[in-house]
């Protein structure tokens, strides 16, 4: 029986370095206009306590989310070894498209997966190239949506990226702006006549009653900037807080039941860098969803203190950094279980159980 491998990863990791005390001369407001009455100092520092982010990367000037994808890609691609025109599919997740310049306005046509197909000179037009809106969660519905292509025949490679600028569209007046950064990450699925290794089982779900608008886009905190009509990313973060912990840990107990496999069957699990706290808090409720103990730091690496929350970028560019030696103290072996887990925008969940072949 054949399976669907991950053959390549590649990630690109912006250069520019923003530390929280960076922060310290912004104008901070709340959500009714008011400006807080703590000084930036306090602000920054219950924000690193909270978070666990140290500092975040951003994109030079003029580079956009396409540009981020396309150097993750050309890596991705340099590492499987394969020719890129044996791509049969593109697949770019992100959110808010490639930034028009000097403004905080979304461009999304052409898609951005077909700006990489440019980008990258592939000219095979069986190259089939498309988007994913899909929150944070964005780069693990490519994966599983590339699984199931591979799975039924109708592709061979499929590339999957997910990359953001999300430096750009921020509102610098609220201290949640503090959380995002940029970057891109880029995997390869293909399929593969070893039966060792690769996807095993996914889980996936969307609440979008009252969850609907825990993260959408709003107007700045600073109200004289309003006139310009600009729209912003905006969270609910104690709702988001209280909705992840209530369900993720869920869908990926929902995944390892599906792959046939028992907690202590996994080796590692790359969650999407949101929160450290939050993180933690998710994995302790699957330690408890199964009754065991656990070792948080050995089973969960986190990239999140010096990356920040690149969103849909943060599990792809974790991977590529632990495939390479990059991340300190984890190593990912042939037969080792990982689960992708992701929470973000819609609300959405989902998880994916893959074994290292």
């Amino acid at each position: 029986m054949s399976s669907v491998v991950i053959s390549g990863v590649g990630s690109c990791i912006p250069e520019t370095i923003v530390r929280n005390e960076d922060f310290l001369n912004s104008e901070f407001y709340q959500e009714n206009g008011e400006p807080f009455q703590d000084e930036n100092s306090e602000i920054i520092r219950k924000f690193e306590k909270i978070t666990g982010i140290k500092e975040r990367r951003y994109a030079k000037p003029g580079q956009k989310a396409s540009d981020l994808g396309a150097i993750a890609a050309k890596r991705a691609i340099e590492n499987s070894g394969i020719d890129a025109n044996d791509l049969d599919y593109i697949i770019f997740a992100h959110n808010f498209g490639d930034m028009q310049k000097d403004t905080n306005r979304i461009d999304m046509m052409p898609s951005l997966a077909a700006r990489v197909k440019g980008q990258l000179n592939i000219s095979n037009p069986s190259t089939s190239c498309y988007d994913i809106i899909f929150g944070c969660p964005g780069w693990v519905q490519g994966a599983i949506q590339a699984t199931q292509m591979i799975r039924c025949g109708d592709a061979k490679h499929v590339l999957v990226i997910g990359g953001e600028t999300l430096s750009q569209t921020v509102d610098p007046h609220d201290r949640d702006s503090m959380i995002f950064a940029d970057g891109a990450g880029a995997t390869i699925f293909s399929h593969s006549d070893n039966e060792k290794g690769g996807y095993i089982a996914q889980c996936s779900r969307t609440d979008a009653s009252e969850e609907l608008c825990y993260l959408a886009m709003g107007p700045s905190y600073k109200t004289s900037l309003n006139d310009h009509g600009g729209s912003y990313i905006k969270m609910k973060g104690r709702k988001i807080y209280e909705y992840a912990l209530t369900n993720v840990a869920g869908a990926m107990k929902c995944a390892i039941e599906g792959a046939g496999l028992d907690l202590k069957d996994i080796n590692k699990i790359l969650i999407h860098q949101a929160n450290e706290k939050m993180d933690e808090a998710i994995l302790h409720k699957l330690f408890k969803l199964y009754g065991v103990m656990g070792d948080s730091k050995k089973l969960m690496p986190m990239t999140i203190q010096t990356l920040g929350n690149s969103s849909v970028a943060t599990i792809p560019t974790m991977l590529d950094l632990i495939l390479k030696g990059k991340l300190d103290d984890h190593t990912l072996e042939s037969g080792d279980n990982v689960i992708f887990a992701s929470v973000g925008a819609g609300m959405h969940i989902n998880a994916m159980v893959y074994q290292m072949p």
